[in-house]
C-alpha cells in the first residue's frame, strides 16, 4: 500500500526556518517523482517543489525559489521540503504527492499524504 505522511507543520514566527518531512512507503522510492503542495485558506492548491530521482532534478515554482528546498533520503524514503525565512504568506497546508508513472515532474500525482498545516505568525 503506498503511503505518504507529512509532518513538521506548526506555527512559527515570520523569519524563522522549518523542515517538513514526508516519509514513503510502498514503492520503489528511486523510480518516483515526489513533489511538495500548499494550499492556503481560499486559494487554489500550488506545487512548490518537486524532485525527481530517475531525472536527478529538482524543480521550484518562481514563487518560492531561493527560500525552498526539497531533498531526500533515499536510505530512509523520506522527502523534505526546507522553507527559509518564512513568512506569513507561507501559512498554509502542506501536502506531498507522488508521481508513479512516468517518474517525473509536471505529470499528474498519483497519491498524496494528508497533509501538515504551517501557521506563520509576523
Amino acid at each position: 500500500e503506498v503511503q505518504l505522511v507529512e509532518s513538521g507543520g506548526g506555527l512559527v514566527q515570520a523569519g524563522r526556518s522549518l523542515n517538513l518531512s514526508c516519509a514513503t512507503s510502498g514503492f520503489h522510492f528511486d523510480d518516483y517523482a515526489i513533489a511538495w503542495f500548499r494550499q492556503a485558506p481560499g486559494k487554489r492548491r500550488e506545487e512548490v517543489a518537486c524532485i525527481s530521482a530517475p531525472n536527478d532534478k529538482t524543480e521550484y515554482a518562481d514563487s518560492v525559489k531561493g527560500r525552498f528546498t526539497i531533498s531526500s533520503d533515499n536510505v530512509k524514503n523520506v522527502v523534505y521540503l526546507q522553507i527559509k525565512d518564512l513568512e506569513p504568506e507561507d501559512t498554509a497546508i502542506y501536502s506531498c504527492a507522488a508521481e508513479l508513472v512516468f517518474g517525473d515532474c509536471g505529470y499528474e500525482y498519483d497519491y498524496w499524504g494528508q497533509g501538515t498545516q504551517v501557521t506563520v505568525s509576523a
